[in-house]
């Protein structure tokens, strides 16, 4: 029988050559099998493997789309020659960041202090390292304890051990029906089944928690009170105290993403209503850059040496020169000085979404790097991603971020931190145009 991956490279080729275009429909998965010579459960594979690497996406009771150019050619889904204006991938920066941190790691030219930095490091850290980031995360009246800190090599690695630490594979976790997409490849290797959670205006509803534990028990729930990705909401205090509730009624844990909270003032973070049903994530990657990441993880007693072992087992805690460089920014004050800078950033590129989208249904708090545009009749989530992309932008279809096997939503999410201002202007300026127009209108566009 043909491998599999053999197969796929060769779909892979046709998108990278033009012959596939973003918004094709490949053909039903049992036609496709035919078409090949290839056995059903093989062309399963071969579009799981499309998908896995980002070059298609499937859409419950529709079928599987063209989404991207390979990954090797960049992130954006765009045809090969297109210029593209990348409002997927997310990661604010600004101008006087780079100086910044250089002189947070000009103590590192000493050999003696990068002797020191490249010594073995637990996920314990040091305690100068748990002082400072327990100062860092202190928000909203609450402030963690140093000695519940632990140290992840990022965000990503720190939510996969809280993961492995809490859930069993084939055990459930509950999650907010629309979630951040790499949550969901998080769980899927950890062979956690994922339970979708309905939401309101005010974020996950305790009720839907409650309905889903009565079902089959939830071992833990993942959801991100504050700036929601991709809704924008922030839960207000008073629904995570009902959380709370219902997390010690459950005897269950929450996983409490806080990655993007440093941009607003919310409320006290649920970790401060239920300390000891909370292990609360979060990371410098979006306060700094991703490249010089590390996340934190404030944990209850009862699960930290759980945790711990998880981060150990699984090479997810922190190097020793990232985490010596984080806890100088932190203490010298850069990285508060570029959070705050972010934050500006951040509002005054959502002043350019209103502007520019101002009378479509757009879902987006003022402080937000992304925004959640739920497209106009008679526009598709599919259509409205491949009419964009020959325009030479990439945005996410809202179909990245359901949870479990519900129709793919009529919406986008728009990543506006990444491009330079001028860009992000005349990319939205574009997409409120095509929006405007009719898919079949797009479609000609060259």
């Amino acid at each position: 029988m043909e491998d599999y991956r053999l197969v796929a490279d060769a779909v892979a080729a046709d998108i990278a050559a033009g012959r596939l275009r973003p918004g094709d429909r490949l053909l039903p998965q049992r036609a496709f099998a035919r078409q090949r010579g290839i056995a059903n459960s093989t062309a399963n594979r071969v579009y799981r493997e499309l998908a896995r690497r980002g070059l298609v996406v499937g859409e419950v009771g529709r079928g599987t789309f063209v989404r991207a150019a390979p990954r090797t050619a960049g992130p954006a889904l765009a045809e090969p020659a297109a210029a593209r204006i990348d409002l997927e991938l997310n990661y604010p920066l600004v101008p006087e960041q780079s100086e910044l941190l250089a002189r947070g790691l000009a103590h590192l030219a000493r050999p003696d202090a990068l002797a020191g930095a490249m010594r073995p490091i637990g996920p314990t850290g040091t305690p100068r390292a748990r002082e400072a980031a327990a100062a860092l995360l202190t928000r909203a009246g609450w402030a963690p304890a140093p000695e519940r800190l632990l140290f992840a090599a990022n965000g990503r690695a720190a939510i996969a051990a809280a993961v492995a630490a809490l859930v069993r594979p084939g055990e459930r976790l509950g999650v907010e029906a629309l979630t951040y997409p790499q949550f969901k490849s998080i769980a899927a290797r950890l062979g956690a089944i994922l339970v979708p959670l309905a939401t309101d205006e005010s974020g996950l509803r305790p009720d839907a928690l409650a309905a889903a534990h009565r079902g089959a028990p939830l071992r833990a729930v993942y959801l991100q009170p504050t700036l929601h990705n991709p809704l924008g909401v922030t839960m207000p205090e008073r629904r995570r105290a009902e959380l709370a509730r219902e997390l010690r009624r459950m005897d269950a844990y929450a996983i409490e993403d806080t990655i993007w909270a440093f941009l607003t003032d919310g409320p006290p973070p649920l970790a401060a209503l239920a300390p000891e049903r909370t292990i609360l994530v979060d990371s410098l990657s979006k306060r700094l850059a991703p490249g010089l990441a590390v996340g934190f993880a404030v944990t209850p007693a009862s699960v930290a040496d759980r945790v711990a072992a998880a981060l150990r087992s699984g090479a997810w805690a922190a190097t020793g020169v990232a985490l010596d460089a984080a806890t100088r920014w932190i203490a010298d004050g850069t990285v508060g000085v570029i959070g705050e800078a972010k934050r500006r950033d951040a509002a005054d590129r959502q002043r350019l979404v209103h502007r520019h989208l101002a009378g479509f249904t757009v879902r987006a708090d003022p402080h937000a790097y992304y925004c959640w545009w739920e497209l106009p009749e008679p526009w598709r989530a599919d259509t409205f991603v491949a009419a964009a992309a020959r325009r030479g932008i990439a945005v996410t279809p809202g179909a990245a971020f359901v949870v479990g096997p519900r129709a793919a939503p009529g919406a986008v999410r728009i990543g506006i931190a990444s491009p330079p201002t001028e860009t992000l202007d005349r990319a939205l300026e574009t997409l409120a145009a095509i929006a405007h127009g009719a898919p079949e209108d797009a479609a000609t566009v060259e």
